[in-house]
This record gives C-alpha cells, sequence and structure tokens, in this order.
C-alpha cells in the first residue's frame, strides 16, 4: 500500500501541463484502496488552492473544484497524523533538522507501514519508510 506525496496527486491532476505519462500509468496500474493521503498532504494541497484563488480568480475555481474531487476520490484515505505519529516524526529531527511537513509525511507512512510515493526521494532518504519515485519507473 501507498501513501502519494503531494507532488504525486498534483501530477495526476488531470489538465495539469506536461504530466509525467510514467506516473500515470503507475497509478493506473493499482486500485484506489491501495492509495493513501496524509493530513499533511490535504494542508499542502489547501494551501495551494488558497494561493491561487488569490493570485488568479479563475485557475483558483479550477483547482478548488480539483481539491475537493481528490477529497471525495480519498474519503476514508486520509490518514491523521496524530500523538503516535509526532513521536515518530520528532525522532526524524535528531540529530539533524529536517522540513517539518516532510518529516510528517514520512512519519504518516512510517506509523502505517506504507510506502511513500514521491519524485523528491533524496528528501526522504536515511529515514526508515520504503520509497517509490514513479517518475523513474
Amino acid at each position: 500500500m501507498f501513501l502519494l506525496d503531494t507532488n504525486v496527486i498534483s501530477e495526476l491532476r488531470n489538465g495539469k501541463p506536461q504530466q509525467s505519462l510514467a506516473v500515470r500509468a503507475w497509478a493506473e496500474t493499482l486500485p484506489a484502496n491501495q492509495l493513501y493521503l496524509s493530513a499533511i498532504t490535504v494542508l499542502e494541497l489547501e494551501m495551494g488552492v488558497l494561493r491561487m484563488e488569490r493570485k488568479d480568480v479563475q485557475q483558483g475555481k479550477i483547482l478548488r473544484a480539483w481539491a475537493e474531487i481528490v477529497l471525495q476520490q480519498f474519503a476514508g484515505q486520509v490518514l491523521p497524523f496524530t500523538g503516535e505519529t509526532a513521536l515518530l516524526c520528532a525522532g526524524m529531527h535528531v540529530p539533524d533538522p529536517r522540513s517539518f511537513r516532510d518529516s510528517m509525511i514520512a512519519a504518516t507512512a512510517q506509523q502505517h507501514s506504507l510506502t511513500l510515493v514521491t519524485r523528491n526521494v533524496a528528501d526522504f532518504e536515511g529515514l526508515s519508510i520504503k520509497l517509490l519515485n514513479p517518475w523513474e519507473l
């Protein structure tokens, strides 16, 4: 089972310019019940939509509609950031600090024994999680 990083779910958006065919082909091979999002990815998606709504109203409406569909598609498959997740995440910052959002996503993957699917594998190297970069399949 897989936890999709924000860059993966964004890459799967219909109409995205220069979309990776490799990422779409990979995702189409899996049943939807094997794909999960972190609550942190939902946070990042919402932040992106809110920024776009301020910058370009029309594009904001398009992204808002897409984000609502994503949340419907992943209903029941968005994993929370809990106290247990926080303890795992804290260990990812010692001895060297990391990006908080990346480590929160990584801790979610670790807690649920999921493979983290991301383009940014370098951001997660050295952590006790499985990684998959569908851009390189």
